[in-house]
């Protein structure tokens, strides 16, 4: 008996429909009025990247991202945090820089921190972009290379033109 009533659970499947699962988030960017939609598991430093440079020169940056909620206080998404869509009436959206800008301020300018990036030897690529591609040191090592190439051409030339006269010497000498 017990065994039928394991059988029936396993043979019939559950009444509940199966959940969707997420494959993008969508992103509200209030200075172009554009939905923007990102991978689920991306980082919200990446999409405000992402969505400021496709923003035009006349409107202002994105700063953050934020879930909002009529009625709700705001939740907000740091650079490394990973964009989640709440549902049940949450929209993520960005946060300009001339938001929260009272009647009577002055917007102030500010500055965005762009991280560097370090190349592959740890280096980082600013400095590698600085330096000039060619330098009289890569020129001198190249015409190193060739005059070493042209010494060891000429030794091996040398050794195969006398190679007949060492191998009479070593026979009559024997």
């Amino acid at each position: 008996m017990a065994e039928q009533e394991k059988d029936s659970k396993v043979n019939h499947p559950r009444s509940e429909p199966p959940q969707r699962s997420l494959r993008f988030v969508e992103v509200i960017c209030k200075s172009s009025g554009s939905v923007r939609r990102f991978a689920a598991g991306t980082e919200a430093g990446f999409a405000v990247s992402l969505i400021n440079r496709k923003l035009d020169s006349g409107n202002p940056l994105a700063l953050h991202i934020e879930a909002v909620k009529e009625g709700e206080e705001p939740v907000s998404f740091g650079p490394n945090a990973i964009l989640v869509d709440y549902g049940g009436g949450w929209k993520l959206q960005t946060i300009t820089q001339v938001e929260g800008i009272r009647k009577g301020e002055h917007a102030q300018p500010t500055t965005t921190d762009i991280q560097s990036v370090m190349g592959l030897d740890g280096s980082d690529t600013a400095e590698r972009l600085s330096l000039p591609s060619i330098s009289f040191r890569y020129i001198g090592k190249i015409l190193l290379a060739f005059i070493l190439i042209f010494v060891l051409g000429a030794i091996f030339t040398l050794a195969l033109e006398n190679l007949p006269r060492v191998i009479l010497f070593i026979n009559s000498s024997m």
